[in-house]
């Protein structure tokens, strides 16, 4: 085979290194997952089995479990099978855990008993880069993204499934009774095996609905009116705009502008964003260590009540206001082309009118005020403001705050691309690490540390890439 580049003979004797060590370079991400483990409290961080018991047989020390999970979500081995072939046959693996080699089912206990201390993990991690100043920008980019849990959509039911499923069944076994009479009046042994078979069907199907009704029950007395029954925690959420959806979990991440790193996420179930702005703004203002943050969000974080609690803690938010109000699409002015005037506490019509407080109405537990004017009728512009008699107004109480969030918005025009370009790549990057099954785990609490172990992952490739492995273990062990 001349020409060619010409491997060794197998049965060749050769000396190999004498320590395993030689066989790790200097500059080996795996030394980062080592130093940065061995730097941590285990304890202190809530790990359990950090002090051996003094009766039984040993176990393995934390340390070794959490080294062993660190380098299967850095290298895109999440499965506990996977990661035990790799402790027998990895030798990046072997210098990382000293050649020991747990079980399966041990990994995989590891990671459901030691979830919140794991989660703890990866917020010091985050502190460690704060510590290092990398967030002195205080600009963090907000968004969420829907994960598939293990639960397919057949496992999962609404009352709108249901009742299509029922509708369905009872139609099928209308014609399979038809079917029956048709076959009783045919004769010989095919048409008794045909009749036998088409009642044994319509058992079934009885049988299947049945079944369906009392899921419906169960469904009516769900909190959010549905229930999934492989993942319990896990919900039915839309992924676009043209009504695909998939069972999976609301996965919300706070990422900053600068340097891209994940610095606060959450695991949820709440199949919207509207409520969840001010809850990541906080965690991630936290996690940042600042007395002040900017926060980017699309607009379907938008929410008034969301902006005035960011005020209140201290988060500057740049959130475009969706349009809600169909009067633009049908040639009519729209809220926005009215002016406010502060000191007078009136609108300014388009036509120059002044539409002046009249009354309050409540809404819900939102106060909102009212305005307009007595001369609409004889207004030239009518038919392009209101089909009804006078053109009213409504101000929430504290629409101040959504009047600050429009002006920003307008002194920045590029807030939504910054946040475009900077949150929606880590959740493409996650999700291909993942798979296309995404999680493994069943539950919100196993599904949490399993975003995290993901998170941690994604920030510690991230730092190598930024810092290099000899000075990010120096910054470790500062």
């Amino acid at each position: 085979m001349g020409r060619f580049i010409e491997g060794k003979v197998r049965g060749q004797l050769s000396l190999l290194p004498t320590s395993l060590d030689d066989y790790v370079e200097e500059d080996n991400p795996v030394r980062v997952i080592d130093v940065f483990i061995e730097e941590l409290d285990l304890g202190a961080l809530g790990f359990d089995g950090v002090v051996p018991a003094s009766t039984g047989r040993p176990g393995y020390h934390p340390s070794t479990l959490l080294k062993l999970y660190l380098y299967g979500y850095l290298n895109r081995v999440q499965s506990s099978r996977r990661l035990e072939r790799e402790a027998n046959r990895n030798v990046e693996v072997m210098w990382l855990t000293g050649r020991l080699a747990p079980d399966f089912k041990t990994i995989a206990d590891f990671r459901r008993d030691n979830g919140t201390a794991i989660q703890a993990v990866c917020t010091k991690f985050v502190h460690i880069c704060a510590d290092l100043g990398l967030f002195r920008h205080a600009v963090a980019a907000i968004d969420g993204a829907k994960f598939k849990a293990v639960n397919s959509r057949d496992r999962n039911f609404t009352r709108g499934k249901l009742k299509r499923r029922m509708e369905q069944i009872t139609a099928s076994i209308g014609r399979y009774l038809e079917a029956i009479d048709a076959a009783d009046l045919q004769e010989g042994e095919r048409a008794e095996e045909k009749v036998t078979r088409l009642v044994d069907r319509v058992a079934a199907m009885r049988t299947r609905l049945a079944e369906l009704r009392d899921l419906e029950q169960q469904v009516r007395e769900a909190p959010n009116k549905q229930i999934s029954l492989t993942d319990p925690d896990s919900r039915a959420m839309a992924t676009n705009m043209r009504g695909a959806s998939i069972v999976g979990y609301n996965v919300q991440a706070a990422v900053d502008t600068e340097h891209h790193l994940i610095v606060a996420h959450e695991v949820t179930n709440v199949v919207v964003d509207r409520t969840l702005l001010a809850p990541m703004a906080a965690k991630a203002k936290s996690a940042m260590r600042t007395e002040t943050i900017e926060a980017f969000a699309d607009r379907g974080y938008f929410s008034g009540e969301q902006l005035l609690a960011c005020e209140k803690i201290g988060v500057t938010p740049f959130v475009p206001k969706p349009r809600t109000s169909n009067a633009r699409v049908a040639g009519r002015f729209d809220k926005e082309d009215f002016d406010y005037l502060v000191e007078k506490d009136m609108y300014r019509c388009p036509a120059g009118e002044l539409l002046p407080f009249r009354m309050t109405s409540m809404e819900g537990n939102q106060t909102f005020r009212i305005y307009w004017s007595s001369n609409c009728a004889d207004c030239k512009l009518k038919t392009r403001c209101t089909p009804s008699k006078e053109r009213r107004v409504r101000r929430w109480e504290h629409e101040h705050v959504v009047d600050a969030t429009r002006r920003r918005l307008d002194a920045h025009p590029d807030a939504m691309i910054v946040r475009r370009r900077t949150v929606e790549h880590p959740f493409g990057t996650l999700k291909a690490w993942m798979g296309h099954t995404h999680f493994l785990t069943k539950g919100i609490e196993n599904v949490s540390t399993e975003m995290s172990l993901n998170v941690l992952a994604y920030n510690m490739k991230r730092m190598i890439s930024m810092l290099g492995v000899k000075p990010l273990i120096a910054t470790i062990r500062a």
